[in-house]
């Protein structure tokens, strides 16, 4: 288990971007949380399978997101365990 934090550029707030974000890392069977953060970026913060989380990573570079994505900056790490399920924050 890995987790993986995404920092997601572009106008991807206002927009249902979180919503749709936690609905793919559902579909994908990940935890985690997406958050709006200050200039207008969302941190995407998701554990799981190694090869879902790159799905997810792909997902958020795919141009099928709400609103506009400019750029995605992502690490990995080990999974912490912290979540159950995943949410908006």
């Amino acid at each position: 288990m890995e987790r993986l934090t995404a920092w997601v550029h572009g106008h991807v707030q206002g927009v249902g971007f979180r919503w749709w974000t936690r609905a793919r890392a559902l579909e994908l069977g990940l935890v985690g949380f997406a958050s709006n953060q200050p200039g207008r970026r969302v941190l995407v913060v998701a554990e799981g399978e190694r090869g879902a989380l790159e799905t997810l990573v792909g997902l958020l570079r795919s141009g099928d997101t709400p609103g506009r994505v400019d750029l995605v900056v992502e690490s990995f790490d080990p999974a912490r365990g912290e979540h159950s399920g995943f949410v908006e924050r």
